[in-house]
């Protein structure tokens, strides 16, 4: 990824989500309707509510972080991969700190099917990361700048040459 300006001076526009975000985002709430669709015939309420609680964690945690990484990418791409592990692991730690509170509140016990919340956790992760996974590879980016290179070959080309 390049950060120099484009050929007319000004930069790329910054889109608050990028497309894999979008991509993966979309993917992530489509199983979410689909898990909270297979949830309610099979456990009810609880069941739905588990499916929707734990499908919209995911959505909720792994967007936020992608959206911090991505303006941090764009204001300093050296420190993208500090936040990118900072995010991750406060991620983790917010699911972690949301799956306490609702088994302190007594509320996995009556109002929301644990097995539920913890199948849509993994399912939801899994599709968001295939998502963005596909949806960055098959993105069109510049990795390098090609005007930046030297018009010749280097000295170690040249002396390995002679």
């Amino acid at each position: 990824m390049t950060t120099a300006p484009l050929p007319n001076g000004s930069r790329r526009s910054a889109h608050v989500l990028s497309p894999e975000t979008r991509t993966a985002s979309l993917a992530t709430c489509l199983l979410a309707v689909l898990a909270v669709a297979l949830a309610y015939p099979l456990s009810g309420g609880p069941g739905a509510a588990g499916a929707a609680i734990g499908a919209g964690m995911v959505l909720v945690f792994f967007a936020f972080g992608a959206v911090t990484v991505g303006a941090v990418a764009s204001v300093s791409p050296a420190a993208s991969l500090p936040v990118a592990l900072l995010t991750y692991v406060l991620q983790v730690a917010a699911i972690g700190l949301v799956l306490l509170g609702l088994r302190s509140s007594g509320a996995l016990e009556t109002a929301v099917e644990p097995r539920w919340v913890a199948g849509a956790i993994i399912a939801a992760t899994l599709v968001w990361l295939a998502a963005q996974t596909v949806a960055a590879t098959r993105s069109r980016q510049p990795v390098y700048d090609l005007s930046a290179t030297s018009d010749g070959p280097s000295t170690g080309a040249k002396a390995s040459a002679s």
